[in-house]
């Protein structure tokens, strides 16, 4: 509705009415559009100017924003919107135009564009977007264990405690999280509230319905008061509360903080726009302490997507304002998609300062396959596999679920233990909650070669963290924890290669050709940096890398500090085939906490990929140090910018404008989610990342497939079996034979007609319609090798080149790709249609479904098209109309 001018002027005198309850939304009937007053602004325009000269209305704050606001404009009518026109955008744009007019002669409406464009910081129109569940299928598969004397010592009546091992594990007693002796020490999470960001939750259940906290829930798919779950698989959200704080009752199982508040936030049951998710992540946080978000872009192994610069400024702001100055928790599951060779630090809001990042590992403490791992990991809770699952509440009066699992139900276990914690001390801020993290974190598997040892003398995984949480370890920390100092950091200027640029329109220019060794640039901290800025001791640090590159998923990022620590932020991913590059993108580590960040800083960035097929430049890079400050009385606080992703790196002062985003079709957000993910077996054995980028080479040097994994690394194995080396040499006889026939054929005809499957009149060469790395047709080249690959379906080494990520070789789930059988991408794809800018397609093929891949959605090879986007905006996030 629209706000009379009277009521919005009582509203910007009252701010402390600005928490009224959101308004609901028509998107099919008018766009919606948030803008960001500058009130400092010389000349300025005032809010009423501004709306009047853009033609909308003003229809609320935009969340918990300060000077941000939600404004509307009815849609065009039917007949003028053949090109999808923006009337508010192109007012925008006339405004601009006047507004930076070199006339020396200004009229009064120049004047007055001028005024408005001055005062108008922020403009984007909000379209719908959908989040991806973290969460599993329905399965019911058994389990039993026994908790009696635990149960008869602390009156623990609830039907499913026995099987709830995360709490008591009878068969692996050292893997739990610890809570009993919490419990008996008499905390369990009374005056807490945790707001589940989901897909509703139950408060009907006679579970929740005395912990459900009905004043910080709000619905914002529906744009109503409670948070009802009403699709069919909405019971996600429902299962995470009862972790956190199901009822000590006769009702399933028990919460880990049993006597805390839970209140419900729905956000994943349809598409949402950035400032309702904004405004979800604000929502209630003068009283919320902790957000559980147990969901992110698609785990799929392609995306490479982030939150927008609203949903960036509401973090910070529950960051700097929440909890009355304490900071809002935010506690982010690190994704399901390993199997696809996904990697949390291509996903924005696990790779987050602000967030804790939480992986899985099973009930004997091994680590599931479907675990994403990355140097955002802080650390590692229970959930699902080795043949158990989560037991907790599910949607429903009296309804129990056996079948709870993923990450993201090891993030709403870590939010019972800061709930437990919080109890204990209610002063903690949000970046005491990641210190205990650190320092209490507790080993596991201590023989798996993942861990390393870090500056500090910690050890650190990629897919452990710095270990598993344990609630006793970590609330008897908290009770004597010093709280640190306020927050510090400092953003070094970007380094650029070979001139390298990007603009806001991401179009690079310049940067430097990585070969075949890669590439590595180095830059130095000095102490003097620090004392300007006021930095004491090192926290998180972030990388923002720009680099141009074909195929995405072949490079790999690596940065080495002074010490020699290295954080690998980005291997190689099969299924990311992007052509976008990385324009700007930022990792983060957690890795190098407590290290002295004084010294060289060297990344290198390495190209997995053969330079004739797929290649790519590096344009530039910097980073930023976060901390403890040296005087606190000197701390300030930390303020998004408008635009960080440019090259050189520019702090734009003149308004920006977002664009509509295009409308994509939508994809079930439980569908990349394992279906055996309770079932598979962990392990402890395997690095996460099974190699290391190699120092650059000298020109000339051999090329390789991945590092450290040969061309042919199971060779050794074939001469040491009799059987498998005489089947290698007749397989090889039978390639030879397949070699002669192929060439033969190409012989004969080139000596007849024309191909049958060619229009007629066109006489094209064989290595003339060879298809392209992209799927694309190269014209006048030839390619013998690739010829082959394409011809007969061999695996390709650029592909698929280390037994892990190998299809054809492995035989158990976390031994297989997504992508399928893993053949060359050019003998899969099909030629590009005349809808892509070629020609007419010449031949296709059309490979059978393979038994090995794992039945269900999340196995169906796919391929990504080309696309365009910011990282921000992201390239696949799905969109809704």
């Amino acid at each position: 509705m629209k706000l009379p001018w009277t009521l919005l002027i009582a509203l910007l005198a009252h701010h402390s009415v600005l928490g009224l309850t959101p308004s609901k939304r028509s998107y099919h009937t008018h766009n919606y559009y948030v803008l960001e007053h500058d009130l400092q602004a010389q000349p300025g325009a005032s809010l009423a100017d501004i709306v009047r000269l853009l033609g909308v209305e003003v229809v609320e704050q935009a969340g918990e924003l300060r000077n941000h606001w939600l404004v509307r404009a009815r849609k065009p009518d039917l007949t003028s919107r053949s090109n999808d026109p923006d009337p508010v955008i192109d007012t925008y744009k006339e405004l601009l135009a006047r507004a930076t007019s070199n006339l020396a002669f200004r009229s009064a409406d120049d004047n007055e564009a001028r005024a408005v464009i001055s005062s108008l910081k922020y403009l984007s129109r909000q379209t719908l977007r959908q989040r991806a569940k973290r969460a599993p299928p329905s399965i019911r598969p058994p389990g039993e264990s026994s908790a009696e004397r635990v149960a008869a010592r602390l009156g623990i009546a609830d039907p499913m405690f026995s099987k709830q091992w995360h709490l008591v594990n009878d068969e692996e007693p050292n893997h739990t999280m610890n809570v009993i002796p919490v419990w008996e020490m008499g905390f369990t999470g009374k005056g807490v509230i945790s707001s589940l960001v989901d897909d509703g939750l139950d408060y009907t259940s006679e579970d929740l319905v005395e912990n459900f906290d009905a004043d910080n829930s709000y619905d914002f798919n529906d744009h109503e008061p409670l948070p009802t779950p009403k699709k069919f698989d909405d019971h996600h959200g429902t299962r995470c509360a009862g972790q956190v704080a199901a009822g000590k009752n006769h009702v399933c199982g028990i919460g880990i903080a049993y006597h805390s508040k839970v209140a419900g936030v729905r956000i994943l049951s349809g598409p949402i726009s950035d400032v309702d998710e904004a405004s979800a992540l604000n929502y209630g946080f003068h009283n919320v302490s902790i957000y559980s978000c147990s969901w992110g872009p698609p785990d799929n192994g392609q995306s490479m997507e982030g939150p927008g610069y609203l949903i960036k400024k509401a973090v910070v702001n529950g960051i700097n304002n929440g909890r009355n100055g304490k900071g809002s928790i935010f506690v982010f599951a690190s994704g399901n998609g390993a199997a696809n060779g996904d990697q949390c630090n291509f996903d924005g809001y696990t790779n987050s300062i602000y967030s804790v990042t939480v992986s899985a590992v099973d009930y004997k403490g091994l680590h599931p396959y479907y675990s994403e791992p990355c140097a955002a990991n802080m650390i590692v809770a229970y959930s699902s596999g080795s043949g158990k699952h989560i037991v907790t509440t599910d949607k429903g009066k009296n309804e129990c679920t056996l079948s709870h699992g993923g990450t993201s139900a090891a993030a709403p276990n870590a939010v019972g233990v800061f709930a437990l914690a919080l109890e204990a001390r209610p002063d903690l801020t949000w970046r005491d909650i990641q210190h205990l993290c650190v320092e209490s974190a507790r080993i596991i598997n201590e023989e798996d070669p993942d861990w390393e040892a870090t500056a500090a003398g910690r050890l650190y995984s990629y897919k452990y963290g710095f270990g598993v949480l344990d609630a006793e370890k970590y609330v008897k920390a908290a009770q004597s924890w010093k709280l640190v100092k306020p927050q510090a950091w400092f953003e070094t200027p970007a380094i650029q290669l070979n001139g390298g640029m990007m603009t806001t329109e991401e179009n690079y220019t310049g940067g430097q050709f990585i070969g075949e060794g890669g590439l590595m640039s180095t830059m130095s901290i000095t102490k003097e940096m620090l004392d300007q800025n006021n930095f004491e001791s090192l926290e998180h640090i972030n990388v923002r890398v720009w680099i141009n590159h074909t195929t995405r998923g072949d490079v790999e990022v690596e940065i080495v500090s002074p010490k020699g620590i290295k954080s690998i932020l980005a291997k190689k991913r099969v299924g990311d085939r992007a052509s976008s590059g990385y324009p700007g993108w930022t990792f983060m580590s957690v890795k190098h906490w407590g290290e002295d960040p004084v010294g060289n800083w060297t990344i290198k960035v390495s190209d997995q990929n053969t330079p004739t097929t797929s290649n790519g430049t590096f344009l530039g890079w910097n980073m930023v140090f976060w901390g403890s400050t040296i005087d606190p009385a000197k701390a300030k606080q930390f303020e998004v910018p408008l635009v960080d992703n440019v090259l050189p790196l520019l702090r734009i002062e003149t308004p920006v404008s977002a664009t509509p985003s295009a409308t994509k079709i939508l994809t079930k957000p439980t569908a990349l989610l394992p279906i055996d993910h309770g079932t598979a077996p962990g392990e402890n054995t395997n690095p996460a990342f099974s190699s290391i980028i190699p120092a650059p080479t000298p020109t000339g040097s051999p090329p390789h497939s991945t590092a450290d994994v040969g061309w042919f690394p199971s060779l050794s194995n074939l001469v040491s079996n009799q059987k498998w080396f005489f089947g290698a040499i007749g397989a090889v006889a039978l390639f030879g034979i397949g070699i002669g026939v192929f060439f033969w054929r190409r012989r004969v005809a080139r000596h007849t007609a024309n191909y049958t499957t060619l229009p007629a009149g066109d006489d094209l060469s064989m290595s003339a319609i060879v298809t392209g790395h992209r799927g694309g047709v190269v014209g006048g080249s030839s390619r013998p090798t690739k010829e082959l690959y394409d011809a007969f379906g061999e695996v390709s080494d650029d592909d698929d080149d280390d037994d892990e990520g190998t299809a054809l070789r492995g035989a158990h789930p976390q031994d297989r790709v997504s992508t399928g059988l893993g053949f060359h991408s050019g003998f899969l794809d099909d030629e590009p249609s005349t809808a892509d800018g070629g020609p007419t397609p010449i031949y296709r093929d059309e490979p059978q479904q393979s038994h090995l891949d794992r039945p269900g959605p999340s196995r169906t090879p796919s391929r990504t098209p080309s696309r365009t986007g910011s990282p921000s905006s992201g390239e696949s996030w799905e969109h809704a109309s």
